[in-house]
């Protein structure tokens, strides 16, 4: 198999088995895989910067199980940055993405979708980022979109601007953006107060239950993420579908349209959006809300 490189982020890196097939149904190469990756690097770093990455690894493609890895291995490049998220007994040594040069290295690795740290690097234990994932029970996204809508409400009724994205998947993350001033354990009675009150005036159609045995056909708002060291699929990623579907921010309107999925964009539409239109994400960190108040909020 060939090897070929790639000029990203001033840097030269080498993708091997670059013909590779990593999408077998759609014959998407790992070198498909890394050029994705510098290219959308100019939208996407921006959200990536100084946060503790998971890599989701295929290495032989989607057909066969993939695996996530936190740490780094020892033969990682020194260029590629790093941070130690302490652990109970331990710390674990997490890749940092700085520049394209990394994320195309990452796509090298066989990690087809990079998971972000909802923390930054110079303050692991206090969270920017506050995330309910809706997440189906079935393939209805009707119902994914209804559940939106209710937690946008009750975000609205409190003056917390949100934000959206697609997973690529099955469900969609909605986002507040946070100033880091407190340790997320402040955090977690509001986010599960407010998936709870959701859930309770849709009892039909939304639920808080974990077991996937005692939700039925409903959607699940799952607010786990409000823990230590948690992470979420990265603004961008590839996720390991058929079709290689994208993570992609949107717009609220763009939401709850009818033509809208959780898998909509994907390595081969993502670019002609983006041409279209700007990141709905560009300003997310502009005006954080202050997590101190958030967390006195019910």
């Amino acid at each position: 198999m060939s090897t070929k490189t790639l000029t990203a982020g001033g840097r030269d890196v080498e993708i091997s088995n670059a013909d590779k097939i990593l999408f077998p149904e759609d014959g998407f190469t790992k070198l498909d895989l890394a050029q994705y990756y510098a290219k959308i690097a100019e939208t996407a770093l921006r959200h990536y910067r100084d946060r503790p990455v998971t890599m989701q690894r295929f290495p032989d493609g989607i057909a066969e199980d993939g695996f996530f890895q936190k740490n780094i291995p020892d033969y990682f490049p020194d260029w590629i940055k790093w941070v130690q998220v302490p652990k109970e007994n331990g710390t674990v040594t997490h890749a940092v993405v700085s520049c394209a040069a990394t994320l195309v290295y990452l796509a090298d690795q066989g990690c087809i979708t990079p998971h972000l740290g909802l923390t930054r690097a110079g303050a692991l234990h206090k969270p920017d980022r506050m995330i309910f994932d809706l997440d189906p029970s079935d393939g209805d996204f009707g119902k994914v979109q209804e559940v939106a809508q209710a937690v946008k409400r009750a975000l609205d009724q409190r003056a917390l601007p949100s934000f959206v994205t697609t997973t690529g998947s099955r469900g969609v993350h909605i986002v507040l953006s946070l100033d880091a001033s407190v340790k997320v354990g402040r955090l977690r009675p509001f986010a599960r107060a407010l998936a709870e009150e959701v859930a309770e005036a849709h009892p039909a159609l939304a639920t808080t239950e974990q077991r996937k045995g005692s939700r039925g056909d409903r959607v699940l708002i799952d607010t786990f993420r409000a823990a230590h060291a948690q992470t979420a699929v990265a603004p961008y990623a590839v996720r390991a579908r058929q079709g290689a579907p994208v993570a992609t921010p949107l717009r609220w309107a763009e939401a709850f349209s009818s033509d809208m999925a959780a898998d909509r964009y994907s390595i081969a539409s993502i670019f002609r959006r983006l041409g279209q239109t700007m990141d709905p994400w560009a300003d997310i960190d502009d005006d954080p809300l202050d997590a101190t108040k958030l967390a006195e909020k019910r």
